[in-house]
């Protein structure tokens, strides 16, 4: 549990100078989402016009207009192809984590192909940046009580923290009823891996995403700040975007679902707008800062085969 904010704010102003919390950007292109898996497959990807270095760097430049650091959880095959955007966010100050390599669901990968593919992510981020690189977030955040093998995988290349649970029902991924604050998941072997889940804001028994993403697009803005707000009364939470969501003038993907059209396009022309209010109305920083402000003897420890 996080130390107590100097000051507390009520339920309907947010915290703009109390609590810390995390700002993470998952750098990946548009054609790299699960909702155009359908369409566009991984071998089809070279071939598309990428606007991932366009609006990394936007984003980079609002963070810099607003002098604050961040976490920038880096697709492989991104930081491949265009390693000058890895550097750079690197040589900006903002913490560097993995965001795997393929951006594929873990539960649909074997363990050894998710061992191999997380390991190559991980080693050509450091090589690029030249700092061990100890976060991780999946695709989709695809860690669900189908792939928690992958929790061993992380531990034996050396991850120390995790943020790729979410304590929601969702048709792709969540792991209802885990907790919604920091806490250790630790294996048969006895290694323990930090795992910081995505926020979401408790009513009774339901909880609702509050963390960003096309959450953050779909709700109006004084919806998502009043979410965000509620779900981190007492503790610093985790907000995500990624740099497509930011970008209204992206290449349309033909022949995709209605509702994956929907969840893709909406709203990505007020995003940016919405993304520049949050950052004034609250506090944010690295996945480490708030590391850093964690009781890590308060913390939780569930057993992997307990979930």
């Amino acid at each position: 549990m996080l130390p107590n904010p100097i000051s507390q704010p009520d339920n309907n102003s947010p915290q703009s100078t109390t609590i810390t919390h995390a700002i993470t950007i998952d750098v990946e292109d548009y054609y790299h989402v699960a909702a155009f898996n359908d369409v566009i497959k991984p071998a089809d990807w070279a071939t598309l016009p990428s606007r991932v270095e366009l609006n990394t760097n936007r984003i980079l430049e609002l963070f810099d207009e607003k002098k604050i650091k961040g976490t920038f959880f880096i697709l492989g095959w991104v930081a491949d192809r265009y390693p000058n955007i890895v550097k750079l966010i690197s040589d900006q100050g903002h913490e560097v984590a993995s965001h795997g390599y393929s951006h594929q669901l873990i539960y649909r990968q074997s363990q050894n192909t998710f061992l191999e593919e997380t390991r190559k992510s991980k080693d050509i981020l450091e090589d690029l940046i030249q700092k061990p690189v100890t976060g991780y977030r999946a695709a989709s955040y695809s860690i669900t009580r189908k792939s928690l093998w992958a929790v061993d995988v992380l531990l034996e290349l050396g991850f120390k923290w995790d943020s790729s649970i979410f304590p929601v029902h969702h048709d792709n991924y969540g792991i209802p009823g885990t907790p919604t604050s920091a806490y250790y998941l630790r294996n048969s072997s006895g290694e323990a891996l930090l795992e910081i889940p995505l926020t979401v804001a408790t009513f009774g028994n339901t909880s609702v995403p509050a963390a960003g993403g096309g959450y953050f697009r779909l709700y109006p803005y004084f919806l998502s700040r009043y979410l965000f707000n509620r779900a981190t009364q007492n503790r610093a939470g985790v907000f995500y975007l990624h740099p497509w969501e930011i970008d209204p003038e992206q290449p349309r993907i033909p022949g995709a679902s209605l509702f994956s059209k929907f969840r893709h396009y909406n709203n990505l022309d007020v995003c940016q707008h919405r993304l520049n209010r949050l950052l004034n109305d609250f506090k944010f920083s690295t996945m480490s800062a708030l590391i850093d402000q964690l009781n890590i003897d308060s913390l939780q420890t569930i057993e992997l085969q307990n979930l």
